[in-house]
């Protein structure tokens, strides 16, 4: 079955593209129109849970949630909960491949093969005409070794223990795509070994020694090989057909070493809103290398939409009142899917749902639920009117403590996305 993507951005921007609208008072209500959006996701759609947390650097937090966490025994879903977060894992890597280059340990213009040596010959691939820059922006020329498992047994897959040079191997007897850009997690895995091989250290511990830990992200973290998620945590589902039959499926338990450091992490919205708060304000990145990170290039519009950039490890995407947002989007086969986009004026939205979408219309709906967080109460560009009027705020939104993190940052978001 072909599991539609989670929405139409990820992100990269290199600067805001609508003018400031400091002069304009912020409404610090909640965004108007954005429980209704999650109650659609849920009602109209029937996914079975959608939770989001917006945050705004003038107004603080908000979260709302709807549906269910859990269909067996109806535990209501919560903007709290840990959740599988996909491909927003490849924001984290590189953000630590930049850090790596920040601090001279690697070249991102310099070849995959100088740090690893014959990996990459096979095929007609050779890894010493694709740089370490190109994996991050996917437009190293290789395929995504997740296509050699789109048809394979779910009960092995979802038990299976992969190995990141395995990953590559399965990649490297695949087609290569067409067009100059395509999105690849294999492009990420090899990420990741490069960063083993210039610090002597698993990708994943230099991710959390430099990003997650300095961060205090304490809801975050790398399952490894465990099919389990820790504490208090929302379930996921997918649907599949067995014996011609259309069935949902609880995914929660899934050993997710396909996804590796390009979509293994575990993490909650407030977590996420922190890390991309903190990346775009320049916490993690000198001011150089992060532009460098915000530098784009086409995307594959049946991916990213037609206005669908990306940068390194970001996407960006126009928004209906002006702008773009920055970000990325993440899915997992067993059924979590996320987007984190940010908005030029730095408000930030994370939305959950705990279900794979099947149909284009509730892909639509997950995508303009993003944009109704991030274009409520604002004033929009010039000659641009902002979809979604100005209202009072809604009941059953919960506002928590102001929010110093939040990030003065464009935003962006791609249409089809994988783990």
């Amino acid at each position: 079955m072909k599991i539609p993507a989670l929405l139409l951005a990820l992100l990269a921007g290199v600067g805001v593209t609508a003018p400031a609208a400091a002069a304009a008072p912020r409404d610090c209500g909640a965004p108007p129109g954005l429980r209704h959006a999650l109650d659609q996701l849920t009602g109209r759609h029937r996914l079975a849970g959608a939770a989001v947390e917006v945050a705004d650097p003038e107004c603080g937090r908000w979260t709302y949630a709807a549906g269910q966490a859990d269909l067996r025994t109806g535990r209501p879903m919560s903007a709290q909960d840990r959740l599988r977060i996909g491909s927003i894992t490849k924001t984290f890597t590189a953000a630590a491949v930049l850090q790596l280059a920040d601090r001279g340990r690697l070249s991102l213009d310099e070849s995959v093969d100088h740090y690893l040596p014959g990996l990459v010959r096979d095929n007609g691939y050779d890894g010493r005409r694709i740089t370490v820059r190109q994996l991050l922006q996917h437009t190293s020329g290789l395929p995504d070794h997740s296509d050699s498992l789109a048809g394979a047994d779910i009960d092995w897959l979802r038990h299976h223990r992969f190995t990141p040079r395995e990953l590559v191997k399965r990649a490297l007897e695949l087609p290569p795509p067409k067009g100059p850009w395509h999105y690849s997690t294999t492009n990420y895995i090899l990420a990741g070994l490069v960063i083993e091989k210039v610090t002597g250290h698993s990708a994943e511990t230099e991710i959390s020694r430099r990003i997650t830990k300095p961060l205090k992200l304490r809801d975050t973290y790398w399952p490894g090989n465990s099919e389990h998620i820790r504490g208090r945590h929302s379930r996921s589902y997918f649907t599949t057909e067995r014996d011609g039959t259309t069935e949902r499926v609880d995914g929660t338990e899934w050993n997710t070493s396909a996804g590796g450091v390009g979509g293994a992490l575990i993490s909650t919205p407030r977590d996420v809103n922190k890390f991309f708060a903190a990346l775009l304000n320049g916490r993690l990145l000198s001011g150089p290398r992060l532009a460098e990170m915000r530098s784009t290039v086409p995307g594959d519009p049946d991916r990213l939409g037609p206005d669908g950039r990306y940068g390194l490890g970001l996407i960006t995407s126009p928004l209906s009142c002006g702008g773009q947002w920055t970000g990325h989007t993440g899915s997992v086969r067993g059924g979590h899917n996320n987007l984190a986009a940010v908005a030029p004026d730095g408000r930030q939205v994370t939305l959950a749902i705990n279900e794979s979408p099947t149909t284009d219309a509730s892909t639509t709906a997950l995508i303009a639920a993003v944009d109704t967080a991030l274009c409520a109460n604002r004033a929009s560009a010039p000659g641009i009117s902002a979809r979604v009027p100005r209202t009072p705020p809604e009941a059953g939104w919960r506002r928590t403590a102001g929010h110093p993190e939040a990030a003065p940052a464009p935003a962006g978001m791609p249409r089809r996305s994988r783990p």
